[in-house]
């Protein structure tokens, strides 16, 4: 059984284990509940409440989620105990000495992780807002000063904002948590940068994945587990046409949960994975569920709530419903539930899953023909203002006192002030406003014919804690226009050329005209070719001329470019 206990007035859960003691302090904050323009808070937080503890001689860990931030041990009781104690004492009184250096690591950290076939989705469903936030960088540790920092961890990482789990028999001594007091905060509101769906996006990424929402419950589990056999049969075993087919189930802890699939796929076979993918969730929502795949899932959850250690693997899930409200069942009632899924209640959770389905299509492909409508990349309004032309000419700014405007085609964006999420500021006039719904426009300065007064203007618009600096660039970073094609000026002319176009021109009157006289006279005597060597002189005589022309030819070529 999961106990529930209380320590310093935090919230704590208690499940014994036959391994080693292991513990988690989990909060309510995460990535979602900040801001595009002061992203990274969060993670900068995390890290400064581990630095001063060193390289420790057990596990120690920190994770900075969507919704929840979590600092994990396993060790001794002794090592447990000083953790916790340390890490909450970090966090009521931030080291912000380290403020820099953490900055620069989770600069660096940013720009070392690999790129994840899904890292772009949540910018697509969500925006550039809440759980949207993760598909950018932390554009906001620069600006974050040591106020910035304890305002936040006052608000967020509190008493009554946090779950302590513990997997051992007892609370370990000595452990105190130091937090200090504040209201549990709710989750995040979930927005939508989708206005229909099932949509689509085209990613560069050579996996087909499919993200949806849908109701959190029992059933959702277990259709996943189903849909990851099915994906895994049609796709792998059958035609080979992926390696990876796997599904995913995330709670969001707002009664709904993320549910999500993927089949990777070598160039030459995405469309027919794609198909294949498209094909499976066809089949699923029809009706045509195997019963053997509901019955081996439910079997395998079974399996899991069998297992000795089943209450302290479920500590941490537990906490965060504990946080944010959610129903916690008992391994019982679990069990009863699995047993009551049935295939209607999974042809259901299709219909969820289709409902609110996003689909991730490789470059070059479509998903139209499924019945798919393709996630918008461009802006609906069109604002009224002072139009500035492009330099290149295939492209207009149009600024005006709500937003900015850039027509290109048939491709409009636009993004108004009151909605601009984050603007990035160059030194060098630069300007990139990203609107919550995800629409980015670029403006430089470079590359149209702007008044000194429009980037001034602009910037009044945007508030000051929306804006974020960015580093300079280098010279050859800056875009310029394409070079308008100047005509060549005349080659100047060399000492030698005028002497060499002398001896030229005589050796050519000379020996060309003796060439012409002698073919004359030949002719007029009717001197017969085979009669005469002097047919070979005077073919000897023209190819001369022309070798002689061959240099003027060249001079005169030369100086034309």
């Amino acid at each position: 059984m999961i106990q529930h206990l209380d320590v310093d007035g935090v919230p704590t859960l208690l499940a014994a284990t036959g391994g080693p003691m292991h513990a988690g302090l989990t909060f309510r904050v995460g990535a979602a509940d900040e801001t595009l323009s002061r992203s990274g808070v969060t993670h900068l937080i995390e890290h400064l409440a581990l630095a001063p503890l060193g390289l420790a001689d057990y596990h120690v860990n920190g994770a900075t989620a969507q919704a929840f931030t979590t600092f994990h041990t396993q060790g001794s009781e002794t090592d447990i105990a000083a953790f916790l104690t340390a890490v909450s004492g970090h966090l009521r009184e931030l080291p912000v000495a380290r403020l820099d250096v953490e900055k620069e690591i989770l600069r660096t950290e940013w720009s070392s992780r690999g790129a994840a076939a899904v890292d772009d989705i949540p910018l697509w469903r969500h925006g550039a807002r809440d759980y949207g936030l993760t598909s950018y960088p932390e554009w906001g540790l620069g600006a974050l000063t040591a106020d910035d920092l304890r305002e936040w961890a006052a608000r967020w990482f509190t008493r009554e904002n946090a779950v302590l789990w513990i997997a051992g028999d007892r609370v370990p001594a000595g452990l105190r948590l130091s937090l200090p007091t504040g209201t549990r905060q709710p989750v995040p509101v979930a927005s939508s940068a989708l206005p229909q769906m099932p949509a689509y996006f085209v990613n560069g990424s050579r996996a087909v994945v499919l993200d949806s929402v849908v109701r959190r419950r029992v059933a959702a589990t277990v259709f996943a587990g189903v849909l990851e056999r099915e994906m895994y049969r049609s796709l792998r075993q059958d035609t080979g046409l992926s390696y990876t087919t796997t599904t995913g189930y995330e709670p969001r802890g707002d009664g709904y949960a993320t549910l999500r699939a993927l089949a990777d796929a070598l160039p030459e076979k995405q469309d027919a994975v794609l198909g294949g993918f498209i094909d499976v969730l066809a089949k699923m929502r029809v009706g045509r569920i195997e019963q053997a795949d509901l019955d081996a899932t439910i079997a395998k959850r079974e399996d899991f709530l069998g297992i000795a250690e089943v209450d302290a693997a479920r500590l941490s899930s537990y906490a965060l419903n504990v946080l944010t409200g959610e129903p916690n069942l008992s391994v019982d009632e679990h069990r009863a539930e699995l047993k009551a899924v049935d295939l209607d209640d999974l042809h259901e959770v299709t219909e969820e899953v289709m409902a609110s389905a996003l689909l991730m299509v490789p470059g070059g492909l479509s998903a139209d023909w499924a019945g798919f409508v393709a996630a918008p990349t461009r802006s609906t309004e069109i604002l009224q203002g002072t139009t500035y032309q492009s330099k290149e000419g295939n492209a207009a700014l149009r600024v005006g006192v709500d937003g900015v405007t850039l027509l290109q085609s048939d491709n409009p964006l636009t993004v108004r002030y009151d909605d601009c999420s984050a603007m990035l500021v160059w030194p060098d006039g630069a300007r990139q406003l990203i609107g919550s719904d995800a629409i980015v426009l670029h403006i430089e300065p470079t590359l149209f014919d702007l008044h000194p007064a429009v980037l001034p203007a602009i910037d009044a618009k945007v508030p000051d804690d929306r804006q974020v600096a960015m580093p300079t660039r280098a010279p050859d970073a800056i875009p310029q226009p394409a070079a308008v094609r100047q005509p060549a000026q005349p080659a100047t002319s060399t000492w030698w050329e005028i002497p060499a176009l002398v001896l030229s021109g005589m050796g050519i009157a000379l020996v060309g005209g003796l060439s012409v006289l002698l073919t004359l006279a030949m002719l007029l005597t009717e001197t017969e070719p085979g009669e005469e060597q002097l047919w070979g002189a005077v073919v000897v005589l023209w190819l001369l001329t022309v070798i002689l022309a061959l240099p003027i030819v060249k001079l005169w070529r030369r100086r034309r470019r």
